[in-house]
């Protein structure tokens, strides 16, 4: 057994003892939070501060029908606090908590606020991070980082989460994360989804929640975990909304607006909001690579600045009928539009072995993409019984337009010679159609005493067309089509049924047992080439939840489960696509779903210290694979499917106070990943324990000032053939209330010292090559918003909507 598999051995078992520990009491504080006529009032703040100080205990938020159950392992003399925007504070009379207290505080009836709630100043009074069983959820409504930041920049600043340059999001060490926003699947690629959050204001954003090991209620789709953005519920009858403008400067100037409009009348309840963004960098990427020829070594060195403008407009419009107390209809809409240019101009030295003679390339690739995408969704909820018996039904539609072109112009010379090079141009046009539609229904029925059974049918149909038209021309010459062109149309059938159980052994322990089945039909057609691919497959995917309250400071949850990531549509098309002379990306048919097994086990400290310990076993794990050609001297990358991978985790939050103005969330996290998988004729068998340390300090300052510091350190890596140097960055963001808190002012200042900069070696088999790239992440964002409301409160219904095809659109 290696090293680093007996240090994960020796800490799991090391934590797994600690059970021994003596186990007391657990105090459970329950009741129900309604307005003045006794409707229930959802999403409401509960907290429990420690009597006659502003010492904050433990807290939840009520859930849809007003209750709350908060279990603590505290004693003594505490204060109920309820708060809810549009209401005033509740707080109880001080009582005392002995080891094993169950109080029901029953009906909680809060005020309304006497005034407009554009006069209302609200503070969060529930802890910044809530640690349950099966997720973390991180509170962002009321932190620094809901101003002035966007939600791709605090999903980025989550625990356990990193957004790498490419955008795509990696938790604890592992790619494939699904992202969802209240609870529907967001049903895009990296890329684009990267562009939609990085238009969503943070401000819009109540809490995230990040999800290691989903229950069978999810999707099976994300082997990595889900990430849940819980957008803010509105609480205005009449008119209540914000506007924003603002911009970034980082060598180059993007600007960015936003509007978010809520309005109630009676029975029915309308929301819209749009945003407009745009996201300018220069990307700056530096290439060496070796072949070697039979007479010696041939060595490029390549230098590939990249100009790219992005522009994106999201529109989101949704409008609940509610029919009476138990039933409610709606529907919703999202519209988006992005246009992206790129405009990269690479020059190439080669030598080679024999000759003093330098060879140079010089290529001019300048590509435009245009993406439009619609999404509509049709939801009813009803509530059957008093117990809380729900059963909702979604149907939803999506359609994805999407097509860019390219001109990729290349000349070479020898030595000195340019006014002697030769000119051809390789030109790409690629059309992408996607229609996606989903259909399902779910129930929850509860028994009583934390007895609840969840079960559900889906059923999924994808369409998907890509067309690529590659074509060539030398010096003056017409186009001449290319072979490597080519028409694939994709076909997806999903049929899913799930059922999930949640009881409990004793006082102390608790589970959740789940198994969710999923049948799929898959056909991929290559027109061109006249090639069908089918698979057909039936998959099982258990879960199970384990909670342990051993003492009233020390509580261990377990989890399993088995998950699958299906291949981004696009990859499966046959295509060839020219980045430059020497350089091609190429999809791949025959790519199959990969398999994740996770097993995790979470220690919780006196409700706020977090120490982690997972495993995840992958099988035909997806990676993307470098090949190259000695005597073309050709680089090819494409995404196959390695054996294995394995994946050990050991993860530490560590909440501190310094000062009652100065707070600060640590963490730290040690994996060791492994791949093994013939390539070709070579076998891959690598290793690497990688470290990351974040750090973010939060400062309430004099004359309403607040601030805050993150720091980040992420080690070196390994991802399949690919090494990646360590790094790390620095972000810095001040805000300041104006107005009596109507407008905020914010200035954010990211990688500070100029250092997330990603070098990459590729060491493997033939292949020699390093990467340099920096996306001029330096730079500074203003941002100013204006709130305005006016009217009582509401409460708008939670909508879950289907959660899986739509990540896959590439």
């Amino acid at each position: 057994m290696k090293t680093s598999t007996q240090i994960f051995a020796a800490l799991f078992f090391f934590f797994l003892g600690m059970s021994n520990l003596a186990a007391k009491d657990i105090s459970i504080i329950t009741g129900q939070v309604t307005d003045e006529k006794g409707e229930a009032l959802p999403f409401a703040n509960v907290a429990i501060f420690e009597a006659g100080t502003e010492k904050l205990l433990t807290g939840t938020v009520s859930d849809e029908n007003g209750k709350f159950s908060i279990e603590t392992s505290r004693t003594g003399q505490v204060q109920l606090v309820i708060s809810s925007i549009g209401f005033e504070t509740f707080r109880s009379d001080a009582f005392e908590i002995q080891s094993g207290t169950n109080r029901d505080f029953g009906q909680l009836k809060v005020t309304e606020e006497a005034s407009n709630l554009s006069e209302v100043t609200v503070r969060a009074t529930r802890p910044e991070i809530i640690i349950e069983a099966d997720k973390t959820t991180v509170n962002v409504e009321g932190t620094v980082m809901a101003e002035g930041n966007t939600a791709l920049d605090v999903i980025a600043r989550s625990p356990g989460i990193f957004v790498d340059q490419d955008n795509n999001i990696v938790l604890n060490g592992r790619s494939g994360v699904t992202v969802m926003i209240n609870d529907r699947q967001t049903y895009m690629s990296a890329s684009d989804l990267a562009n939609f959050l990085r238009s969503m204001p943070a401000e819009n954003i109540k809490s995230i929640e990040i999800i290691n090991s989903p229950t069978s209620r999810f999707d099976a789709e994300g082997a990595a975990g889900i990430v849940n953005i819980k957008l803010k519920k509105n609480n205005i009858d009449g008119v209540f909304g914000n506007v924003s403008a603002g911009g970034m400067y980082n060598g180059m100037y993007s600007p960015n607006t936003g509007l978010s409009l809520n309005i109630k009348k009676g029975k029915w309840t309308n929301t819209a909001s749009f945003n407009y963004n745009q996201f300018n960098f220069q990307n700056e990427l530096n290439i060496n690579r070796e072949f070697q020829l039979d007479e010696g070594i041939s060595r490029f060195e390549q230098e590939s600045p990249i100009t790219t403008h992005n522009e994106s407009m999201f529109l989101q419009a949704g409008s609940d009928y509610e029919i009476n107390d138990k039933h409610s209809v709606g529907m919703s809409l999202q519209a988006s539009k992005y246009n992206g240019k790129d405009i990269g101009n690479s020059l190439t030295r080669i030598t080679n072995p024999g000759t003093e003679d330098l060879l140079f390339i010089k290529s001019d690739n300048e590509s435009f993409t245009h993406n439009n995408r619609l999404f509509g969704n049709f939801h009813y909820v009803g509530l059957l019984d008093t117990l809380g018996t729900r059963l909702s039904a979604d149907i939803d539609f999506t359609k994805m337009v999407q097509d860019s072109e390219a001109l990729l112009t290349n000349s070479n010379w020898v030595n000195d010679n340019q006014d002697q090079s030769n000119l051809d141009f390789i030109k790409t046009m690629n059309d992408m159609d996607y229609r996606i539609f989903t259909a399902k229904v779910d129930f929850v029925k509860p028994f009583g005493k934390g007895r609840v059974l969840e079960t559900g049918l889906k059923g999924s149909w994808v369409t998907s067309d890509n067309n690529l038209d590659l074509s060539r021309a030398v010096e003056e010459g017409p186009f001449i089509n290319d072979p490597n062109s080519n028409k694939f149309i994709y076909e997806e059938n999903v049929l899913a049924a799930y059922a999930s159980y949640k009881s409990s052994f004793s006082e102390k322990v608790s589970f959740q047992a789940g198994l969710r089945g999923e049948y799929s039909d898959i056909t991929g057609t290559s027109v061109t080439l006249d090639q069908v691919n089918k698979q057909n497959y039936f998959d099982l995917f258990p879960s199970l939840f384990l909670s342990h309250k051993v003492s009233k400071d020390y509580q261990i949850n377990y989890n399993a489960n088995r998950r699958i990531s299906r291949p981004n549509y696009r990859l499966l098309n046959p295509f060839v696509f020219y980045i430059d002379p020497l350089t091609t990306e190429q999809g791949n048919p025959h790519l199959r779903p990969q398999y994740a097994h996770n097993f995790e086990m979470n220690h919780v400290l006196k409700g706020a210290y977090q120490f982690t310990l997972g495993y995840a076993l992958t099988n035909d794990v997806f990676q993307q694979i470098f090949t190259q050609d000695e005597e073309t001297r050709m680089t090819t990358t494409f995404t196959d499917n390695l054996d294995r991978s394995q994946n050990w985790n050991f993860r530490a939050m560590i909440p501190v106070e310094i000062r009652p103005w100065w707070n600060t969330s640590n963490m730290l996290q040690v994996t060791h990943s492994q791949w093994k998988s013939m390539i070709g004729d070579a076998l891959l068998d690598v290793a690497q324990t990688n470290l990351t340390l974040r750090t973010q300090h939060t400062f309430n300052l004099p004359h309403g000032f607040r601030a805050e510091l993150m720091g980040m350190y992420v080690g070196p890596a390994q991802y399949g053939q690919a090494t990646i140097k360590g790094f790390g960055w620095v972000d810095l963001g001040i805000t300041k209330p104006l107005m009596k808190e109507k407008l905020t002012l914010t200035v954010n200042g990211t990688d500070l010292f100029r250092s997330q900069i990603i070098n990459a070696d590729v060491q493997f088999d033939k292949i020699n090559t390093q990467f340099r790239q920096y996306r001029n992440t330096q730079g500074v964002r203003i941002t100013l918003r204006y709130k305005f409301a006016q009217g009582e409160s509401f409460r708008v219904a939670n909508r879950s909507g289907s959660t899986e095809e739509r990540s896959r659109l590439d």
